[in-house]
């Protein structure tokens, strides 16, 4: 049997990135994917601009729209913001030809695709053996991009420390004129739900109408309500056809650690989610990506790629997350105050959002002081 070097689980945009980054360097790895490629993957599919543009080739054959604007509403106000620019903020794209683009870019560097193999179980040691139901599979290393719910991550005995928020998508074909109206512009409802907001993304035929719940709460919230209310806020009144998509967002980081049993977390497996937007895919990639690196800059060296892992995150996607998870609870739960800084400086916050999406900046590290500042503007 052969031995790979890293063998890694799920081929979402985690996965896939991470055994492309990896077969760059000559690492021989493994993707181990559970369904047949290309598979439907239920996700909004809103790609944001800081992580198109870090892509290391083009996507634009999977591209199904782009949009250079992005309109944000509040609901019950009058409060409404549109933001531009010269870039697509976000391209709508499927995630099934999207994540099976990058999958094949990495085959053509050498990677092995094993398809239709569900992880069982795993044996620890120095050579991990994992178990499918095709058959055993052996590696040094893995990479558990297997998703929110994380079969590996609960094989190699991580507690659930993230917080996880449930969300509900439906792709919708509405009448010719309705499409039309709304697939101009990508379209953020906050407050649509409560603690949360609805999306709407128009792609090549259809629109992904969905409505989530951000933050987490004992509350009760009846998600097929909201977005049966949503959509009258959308003015759809005829639906001539809809698949529902159930689905949960891990929307904070793990407490504990990334890397346990030469396993190391990536993506949602890990809980790297923009906590204020629900964006999971530019982290996703970005977090493949770092754990490729580690593993490949430390010679194959278990104790040093563990450590590097963690340090590379700590330079980059923690920081941000933290700051997120806090700015998150602001943000949907003290609404009040909310709106009223909206009310003062909504288009800057816009203008500054849509920043972040871009790549242009990042989620203010000392946003305390900066709001302390705001709220004496708005007050005095």
């Amino acid at each position: 049997m052969k031995v790979f070097d890293v063998a890694i689980i799920g081929s979402g945009p985690a996965g896939a990135s991470a055994a492309l980054e990896l077969s760059k360097s000559g690492i021989s790895t493994v993707i181990i994917e559970k369904e047949i490629l290309p598979r439907y993957k239920t996700c909004g599919g809103g790609f944001v601009y800081r992580g198109r543009k870090s892509m290391p080739f083009d996507i634009a054959s999977v591209v199904e729209k782009e949009f250079f604007e992005v309109d944000t509403y509040f609901a019950n106000t009058n409060l409404k913001y549109t933001t531009q620019r010269n870039q697509p903020i976000i391209s709508m794209i499927m995630r099934d030809t999207f994540d099976n683009l990058i999958v094949e870019k990495s085959k053509e560097n050498g990677v092995t695709l094993l398809q239709n193999h569900k992880v069982l179980d795993i044996t620890f040691g120095d050579i991990q053996t994992i178990h499918t139901s095709e058959g055993d599979v052996q590696a040094k290393f893995i990479i558990a991009g297997d998703g929110a719910l994380s079969p590996v991550a609960k094989i190699a005995g991580w507690k659930e420390t993230r917080t996880i928020i449930p969300a509900l998508e439906y792709e919708v074909e509405v009448p010719a004129a309705d499409f039309e109206r709304l697939s101009k512009n990508v379209r953020f409802d906050v407050d649509a739900i409560p603690l949360g907001y609805g999306w709407c993304f128009p792609k090549k035929n259809h629109l992904s109408i969905g409505v989530g719940v951000f933050v987490k709460t004992k509350q009760k919230i009846d998600l097929k309500k909201y977005y049966a209310d949503y959509l009258k806020i959308l003015g759809i009144t005829e639906i001539i056809s809809e698949q529902a998509h159930g689905f949960v967002i891990p929307v904070s980081p793990r407490t504990d650690t990334f890397v346990q049993k030469n396993v190391f977390l990536i993506g949602d497996s890990a809980g790297f989610a923009d906590p204020l937007t629900a964006e999971g895919i530019s982290n996703s990639i970005l977090s493949g990506v770092l754990a490729a690196q580690s593993i490949v800059e430390s010679n194959l060296d278990s104790a040093q790629a563990a450590t590097l892992y963690q340090q590379k995150l700590e330079d980059g996607i923690l920081p941000e997350i933290k700051t997120g998870v806090l700015l998150s609870k602001l943000f949907y739960e003290k609404k009040r105050m909310r709106n009223l800084f909206l009310k003062k400086f909504g288009q800057h916050l816009a203008e500054a959002m849509t920043d972040v999406f871009m790549g242009d900046r990042s989620y203010p590290k000392d946003y305390k002081a900066s709001i302390r500042r705001k709220i004496k503007e708005v007050l005095f």
